[in-house]
């Protein structure tokens, strides 16, 4: 039968959008559901993204049933920033059947040339905290809250309809020490004393948001203003942020360094792994999944953290603040009894970034892609 490709256009269109990943990955051991309450929120008109984005969702139907979901979004932000006119899609899945991938790709490059877009690329989302990139290797990696996980068949199918590569992002598991390498420590104690910084701890979540909680977002923009992808975060969404991570987050593994005058320069905030919990909630905080929730964060101890922000102010970049931060990580995820962390995506060619991990056993395991297409 054809295919037909339906806008959502009310609730019940957009609940049948995000259920629709559950449904398609439900039996997949390593894909981990985002809750449907962020997700309502990502895709609601609630996020402050949408003050800079343009976006539409589609469903896919064949025989009857819904065989993909497709988001289409303008970020002008990013598109000023790079000089592009770009379309992207995101938040895609589809059955096995490259005609359904084809039928949604095809809805959102039309959407976009309607709009005077000449390039679409993807999987990405609204900004660059949503999940991006599709997975090209790691197949057999248990995913994180933050990333996206998809079947082999996708990569094929982008390739197979004239997509090329855009960007590719890697990811480690890095493996906790039993001692601190003598040169990690070395190295932080010589930055620490050289450039007169201080290791800011706090025991409450509302006092780091009053203090800090701006300045942490802000410190953000200014270290991924560069990199691909990046559209500066402007208030609305810092504050945003600010009631998403703050409050939930174990303060032990949240990591600032500030100057002699208390201006941040450096943040790193962890969390334990939620992507066996998000599996046993399969997606909802009520009824039951709240438990399992709660559970990983607060009751368990972790084997697995993710590594969720770590970002240094650009004048301290190269200069070892990085190691400062997993100075101070490394005694806290020893104490908890923390195997290894996820680094979550890294583009393959920020060099700075990987640096970080030359003192620890690293593997990398996982790699994804952004691809690109010009539709003029």
């Amino acid at each position: 039968m054809a295919i037909t490709i339906k806008k959502v256009a009310d609730k019940k269109d957009l609940k049948n959008f995000i259920r629709f990943n559950y449904e398609l990955y439900k039996h997949n051991e390593y894909a981990v559901p985002e809750l449907y309450s962020d997700m309502l929120d990502t895709l609601g008109r609630k996020n402050a993204a949408l003050q800079f984005c343009e976006a539409e969702y589609f469903l896919a139907y064949k025989d009857g049933k819904i065989a993909g979901r497709v988001a289409a979004i303008i970020n002008t932000r990013s598109n000023e920033k790079e000089n592009e006119k770009t379309v992207r899609f995101g938040f895609i899945d589809f059955i096995e059947d490259r005609e359904v991938a084809k039928a949604l790709l095809r809805t959102v490059e039309d959407w976009g040339r309607e709009r005077g877009m000449n390039k679409i690329v993807g999987p990405l989302g609204f900004t660059d905290f949503d999940p991006e990139g599709a997975l090209v290797e790691g197949f057999d990696q248990l995913g994180t809250m933050s990333s996206i996980y998809n079947y082999p068949y996708y990569a094929d199918y982008y390739e197979s309809l004239g997509f090329e590569k855009e960007a590719d992002w890697v990811e480690f598991k890095v493996y906790v020490p039993e001692e601190m390498p003598e040169k990690h420590r070395r190295i932080s104690e010589i930055v620490m004393k050289k450039y007169g910084l201080h290791i800011k701890k706090y025991k409450s979540g509302k006092k780091i948001a009053e203090e800090y909680g701006q300045e942490i977002f802000r410190l953000l923009n200014e270290a991924y203003k560069d990199l691909y992808g990046f559209s500066e975060l402007t208030e609305q969404q810092i504050e945003q942020y600010i009631d998403m991570y703050l409050p939930v987050v174990d303060l032990d593994m949240v990591t600032l360094i500030t100057d002699g005058k208390g201006t941040l320069v450096g943040v790193g905030i962890a969390m334990p792994s939620l992507s066996k919990a998000l599996q046993k909630a399969k997606g909802r905080f009520f009824p039951f999944g709240w438990y399992h929730i709660i559970r990983a964060l607060r009751f368990s101890k972790p084997k697995i953290i993710d590594l969720l922000l770590v970002a240094v102010k650009p004048e301290y970049q190269n200069k070892g603040v990085n190691a400062l931060l997993f100075y101070d990580l490394i005694p806290v995820f020893q104490r908890k009894g923390v195997v290894y962390a996820e680094s979550n995506p890294e583009l393959e060619d920020n060099g700075k970034v990987q640096a970080q991990w030359q003192y620890f056993d690293h593997v990398q395991h996982k790699r994804r892609r952004s691809y690109k297409k010009n539709i003029e």
